[in-house]
């Protein structure tokens, strides 16, 4: 990784306010799923499963 100091200002004043939102951001609380499948999240391959049978979207 390159030294920050050898970068233009502007690219310096860039990676500081990155690192301000990333410092900033918190976790998204979600609501509880009643209902919902158990398990691991059904659609983290792009397709929906339920009782074995997959369903693409």
């Amino acid at each position: 990784m390159t030294d920050r100091k050898d970068l233009p200002p502007a690219a310096q004043r860039a990676l500081a306010e990155a690192e301000a939102r990333r410092k900033a951001m918190t976790e998204v609380e979600r609501p509880l799923e009643h209902g919902g499948p158990q398990g691991p999240e059904p659609v983290r391959y792009g397709d929906w499963e339920k009782k074995g049978l997959a369903i693409d979207f």
